[in-house]
């Protein structure tokens, strides 16, 4: 491992606990792996020693592990009992540095900064004026903006009060964006009058006072640029000049609810998860101190809206005391180089983006270590989907060599990762490097058996602080506890395995001998011709590495009597045609890379792809579409392009079986 944060705790954990076993940890990333999940408490008890995380609590930690973790079961783990903080509070011990803690940028090339400096007194103003109208503990604050610095310090306000946030894009419609924030009741909504998107000025004002027309109860109405002439509200800027005299963040419990994430809500309705201070608290700082590295030298951008969890991922860039660059607009416009453009002017240090802004990237010949600056870039991050081989290549041999990258899994349900890079731990390409500190993850066979390089069940078999406090509006945690810990497994009448609960994540994973993961895609999207069962995410690679190919959306159909159907809908790039060569190329880039098992029946040139609003292709409830099946009902608010459903639902109609 290298001379970095995560070298130097390794070393305060040997002296800390003076373990044997530790003994190797600080030249082995899997020594210190392997003692992180066998000694949970121990572990979560030095990240918070090596944090100084006393300095924020009303007590000191007591001694004993039961003080870290009082109860091990899942669901329900109890974490750090007795413990009250804040999580703004760790962001605020930072207030002296130098310089911007949050720069504002949009598409048109506008830019905003906050000093560290500047940042208490905001955030102070603004509490003073939610207070002003009610707001307390537990009370919801919701937000319909864009990615900007007005978000952020919006949140940190809101959570110094002990209140609850909740975030949604101004992409979604009123509807949409109230059938999240409504099932919270919330006492004040933060709209913006509007974003640039792919050149044009999107005007949301008539959006924002219809939503807050949706919301009955809401004691403020803030609006960031001009509001509807028509609605009542209260400017951001009046709001920021509240009382700050006497600001103190509110102590609450460590698992007192600090924000609600949304899932999709793509074929049903979404489902509110809610997490904690105190556990994000330290998910957050081991994630992107000890495995991102993050300090305060660090200007931190991951591309992202308020409607995924990697907004509230980037914001904790701020409790490692970096820079974070708030964006928003298109990544591609006017064209792909936009992000990189960002990158050098803003001497970015890490670099998150998407598999589809890097394959952009390469589809357009860029060359971005060529023509930008990107000397202080020290790492870069990639999530949604799985990241292929091909783009770590593209990535070292035209962005920067040698430069990490990290791609990471996790996801809304837990607002982290649960493995990625770590600084310096070998990246292999396809692979994600480690299983993070104390993420306690086995690929599983059916019958619960753990496998090591061959493809199971991403399971979590012992709790994560930042496993989802509950759901919404499930007071008896039967919803919660139905999403990850319900799945039969087959212990064939013997195992004792399955006694207590493990996390099922719904991903097909291998975990390599040398303990990194490959990511295969979801398990409930399986592919299963003939009994052999096949991850999407590999045939994506392949596919999508073809430089015809925009995009790959491939599904596997059961069909009457038995039939199987496994289609491949394609998306080209400007220029390009799906003749027979090309469909020639692609069912034999598959079969020699992959296998004769994998070449699909046929490949249809499609108009678009389904997504989710938060990027993931819509594979589950399209399958069932093109089998026939009437029961399936999309939230067209769900989708980023609903129009195309009735495009592959005439697919499975026309399709002869």
């Amino acid at each position: 491992m290298s001379r970095a944060q995560i070298e130097r705790f390794t070393r305060f954990v040997a002296e800390r606990f003076d373990e044997a076993e530790l003994a190797s940890a600080a030249t082995d990333y899997h020594d210190l792996w392997e003692w992180s999940v066998r000694r949970p408490a121990q572990f979560w008890r030095a990240v918070w020693e090596f944090f100084d995380l006393d300095a924020l609590s009303v007590a000191p930690l007591g001694d004993g592990d039961d003080a870290v973790l009082a109860d091990a079961r899942m669901p329900g783990a109890r974490w750090f009992p007795d413990v009250q903080l804040n999580y703004v509070d760790q962001v605020l011990r930072h207030a002296s540095l130098p310089g911007a803690a949050i720069i504002g940028i949009d598409e048109s090339g506008d830019r905003s900064e906050i000093g560290w400096s500047e940042l208490p007194a905001q955030v102070a103003g603004l509490a003073s004026t939610l207070r002003a109208h009610g707001v307390g503990s537990g009370d919801v604050v919701a937000a319909y903006l864009p990615d900007i610095p007005e978000a952020v310090v919006a949140f940190l306000a809101t959570a110094s009060l002990g209140a609850i946030w909740s975030g949604c894009g101004q992409d979604y419609a009123p509807q949409g964006a109230a059938g999240r924030l409504g099932q919270l009741s919330p006492k004040v909504l933060f709209t913006g009058a509007g974003y640039r998107y792919n050149g044009k000025y999107v005007d949301k004002r008539a959006d924002s006072s219809e939503l807050a027309a949706l919301l009955p109860g809401l004691a403020a109405h803030i609006t960031v640029g001009a509001a509807d002439t028509a609605s009542s509200t209260m400017s951001y800027d009046d709001a920021l000049e509240g009382d700050a005299s006497g600001f103190r963040p509110v102590p609450v419990a460590f698992d007192h609810p600090l924000w609600v994430l949304f899932s999709s809500g793509t074929t049903g309705r979404p489902k509110g998860i809610v997490h904690g201070h105190g556990g994000v608290l330290v998910e957050h700082l081991k994630a992107g101190a000890l495995h991102g590295d993050l300090s305060d030298d660090d200007v931190f951008f991951w591309q992202t809206a308020l409607s995924w969890m990697m907004w509230n991922y980037q914001v904790a860039g701020l409790l490692c005391g970096a820079t974070i660059i708030c964006y928003s607009g298109s990544p591609l416009y006017p064209d792909a180089d936009r992000l990189w453009q960002i990158v050098d002017d803003e001497k970015v240090t890490y670099f998150g983006t998407s598999p589809g802004q890097l394959q952009a990237s390469r589809k357009a010949g860029l060359e971005p270590g060529r023509t930008h600056d990107l000397r202080p870039l020290r790492a870069v991050g990639s999530t949604g989907s799985s990241l292929a081989a091909d783009l770590f290549t593209w990535v070292d041999d035209h962005v920067k060599a040698g430069v990490p990258i990290s791609s990471i899994s996790g996801g809304t349900d837990i607002v982290s990762a649960f493995a990625g890079g770590s600084i310096g731990v070998p990246v292999v390409p396809g692979e994600l490097s480690v299983r993070y500190l104390g993420v306690a993850l086995e690929s599983w066979a059916p019958d619960t058996t753990p496998l090591v390089g061959e493809v199971g069940e991403l399971v979590v078999t012992a709790p994560m602080p930042s496993m989802p406090v509950g759901f919404w509006d499930d007071p008896d945690g039967a919803r919660y506890r139905a999403a990850y810990f319900a799945h039969e497994w087959d212990g064939g009448g013997t195992s004792t395995r399955v006694d207590a609960p493990v996390w099922r994540h719904g991903d097909w994973v291998t975990v390599t001998e040398r303990g990194s993961l490959v990511i295969h895609g979801r398990s409930d999207a399986t592919l299963n011709r003939h009994g052999i069962r096949m991850g999407s995410a590999d045939i994506y690679e392949v596919v999508e590495s073809l430089d015809e190919i925009a995009e790959a959306f491939v599904l596997g159909v059961d069909g009457p009597a038995g039939a199987y159907w496994m289609p491949l809908f394609v998306t080209l790039v400007p220029g390009a045609v799906l003749d027979d060569e090309l469909v020639a190329r692609v069912a034999g880039a598959v079969r020699d890379r992959l296998s004769k098992r994998h070449v699909p029946d046929e490949v249809i040139e499609a108009p678009g792809i389904p997504h989710t609003r938060t990027g993931k292709k819509l594979e589950v409830p399209v399958t069932s579409i093109l089998a026939g099946r009437t029961e399936v009902n999309i939230d067209p608010r769900a989708v980023d392009d609903y129009g195309l459903i009735d495009w592959y639902a005439e697919q499975g109609r026309s399709h002869a079986w």
